[in-house]
């Protein structure tokens, strides 16, 4: 199968139009315009014969890098599926192909997922940082939650503002699974004043928070 050439048949342009606008850093040329459930289709379909596309980096197309990262997420055991991860996120470039990855082997090496992470927040990279900061947010927020993740992310500094999103992101879900631990890191203002302020607005507008703890939450804004 010639994948690129079954990308642009899946072509939508107002789609593409769109999506453009969701991401001003990417350009618009390396856009085709294929709507996720499409892409997420074809990765299931092609999962077990990608040929050599996954060896093939960098991509020219956008849709190609999701595709790419979906069939990464795929790949049942966990050591192959980190080396092609590995390869692969230098390349990514923007939040969207950065936030579609959920590698399924994941749930299962928790520990081995862990050195992977304090790799991945060391980086350097953007999205490599970003993608390290929605792991421990994805899997370690529950049952394996430990206060000294909330201290790994709050260490993390940044001009970047998809890190800074994350980071946000990252404590007002503490917020909604782990009160009592998140919000001593706004009481204490150990987070940068943007990642503050923005933390408290996205818990404000969670429906995991309570009303009470929104009111408090507001007294918390640094201005």
């Amino acid at each position: 199968m010639d994948i690129q050439k079954t990308l642009l048949s899946m072509q939508d342009t107002g789609y593409r139009d769109f999506h453009a606008r969701l991401m001003p850093n990417i350009d618009k040329d390396t856009i085709i315009g294929v709507r996720v459930p499409k892409i997420r289709a074809l990765a299931k379909q092609i999962k077990n014969d990608t040929g050599d596309f996954l060896e093939k980096l960098p991509h020219k197309y956008y849709e190609e890098n999701n595709l790419h990262a979906l069939l990464v997420s795929q790949i049942p055991d966990f050591d192959e599926c980190i080396e092609k991860l590995n390869r692969f996120l230098p390349y990514v470039d923007n939040w969207a192909t950065c936030d579609i990855m959920s590698p399924k082997s994941f749930k299962k090496n928790k520990e081995k997922l862990l050195l992977q992470i304090e790799n991945w927040i060391k980086s350097g990279h953007t999205y490599t940082i970003r993608f390290g900061i929605e792991m421990l947010m994805t899997h370690f927020l529950d049952d394996d939650f430990d206060e000294k993740y909330l201290e790994q992310v709050s260490l993390i500094k940044s001009d970047e503002y998809y890190i800074n999103m994350m980071i946000a992101w990252y404590f007002a879900t503490a917020l909604a699974k782990k009160w009592d631990f998140a919000v001593k890191y706004l009481e204490d203002a150990r987070l940068s004043q943007w990642v503050h302020n923005k933390t408290i607005r996205k818990a404000v507008e969670s429906y995991r928070i309570t009303e009470k703890q929104k009111e408090y939450l507001k007294t918390l804004i640094i201005k």
